[in-house]
């Protein structure tokens, strides 16, 4: 009979992915950090469309205007203007692309290159792995920061070449955290079932450790793009990043140490900026890792 009832209703399974998805939006921390991350990544997209005026622009009848909250503000000009009448919104919006938008390219590139190091690394024994496990614990013992400067030394200043400094800098952090999981991942039991089951290095990879590597990678992605904010910035407010008059928040702040009691605006609006991209991703991350391991457990 067509009409019949089903009497065994199926049940739909979560996949891990589904629920931790699930885990986290019951996380008010991490949504709000996934709100503040979801419009940092918009300005950086969209950046030439959401300011109001160009980056370079200066208005000389509005030199140092304060903010449009303030007695002598302007709304034309709602976080007020710096010493050059140049708008600071404007400014901010552009410097997301410049600071948080190359964040998140040195990031990926260093996830990809310290990934396939870590990944080779952990599935390999003897005298290779002592090697890349000596050469991993030499560079770390060195600061991001450090390393990145002596590179910029090297290398030149310049926006550009901050970026490829910070990129090799992050690169063995990514390294040694993947090294060192993939080798947890490589004694365990499955994995010998997985070998005497006749399984493939590749098959290894892809069906025992890479899916196990999920927690790891977030945690190492959101402690490297707050290192690589910070690092772009500070590399910018030392003046070996990007040089004026590009809207970097990190030369931005430098440019504006002078007026700190004169115009304090042109001082903190940066650093705001650089706080709150910060403590977003961080956030984010912290509720990510939170919700996978639950899901893992």
């Amino acid at each position: 009979m067509s009409g019949r009832a089903n009497i065994y209703p199926e049940l739909h399974v979560r996949s891990p992915r589904e629920q931790a998805w699930e885990l986290f939006r019951k996380n008010t921390l991490g949504m709000i950090g996934l709100w503040g991350l979801g419009l940092l990544s918009l300005l950086t997209l969209f950046a030439p469309w959401l300011a109001p005026y160009a980056p370079y622009e200066q208005f000389s009848q509005a030199l140092l205007m304060p903010p449009s909250w303030a007695d002598e503000g302007n709304i034309d000009f709602f976080l007020g203007t710096d010493d050059l009448g140049r708008d600071m919104l404007s400014r901010l919006v552009f410097g997301a692309r410049l600071t948080f938008g190359n964040a998140v390219l040195v990031v990926l590139v260093a996830l990809l290159a310290g990934g396939c190091i870590g990944i080779v690394g952990g599935m390999s024994k003897g005298f290779k792995a002592s090697i890349l496990n000596h050469f991993l614990d030499t560079l770390l013992s060195i600061p991001s920061l450090l390393l990145a400067i002596i590179f910029v030394a090297i290398l030149g200043p310049g926006l550009f070449n901050t970026l490829i400094a910070i990129t090799l800098a992050l690169t063995p952090q990514f390294a040694r955290a993947i090294y060192n999981a993939v080798s947890d991942e490589m004694q365990k039991e499955y994995i010998t079932a997985l070998r005497l089951d006749g399984g493939t290095r590749w098959r290894i990879l892809r069906f025992g450790i890479l899916p196990n590597l999920s927690d790891t990678i977030v945690s190492q992605t959101t402690r490297g793009l707050s290192s690589a904010i910070l690092d772009i910035t500070a590399v910018g407010f030392l003046g070996l990043g990007a040089q004026p008059p590009r809207p970097e928040w990190g030369a931005m702040l430098s440019d504006a140490m002078d007026l700190v009691y004169l115009a304090p605006w042109t001082v903190t609006l940066p650093g705001l900026a650089i706080l709150l991209s910060v403590l977003v991703v961080n956030m984010v991350g912290e509720g990510l890792r939170q919700a996978i391991n639950e899901v893992m457990d």
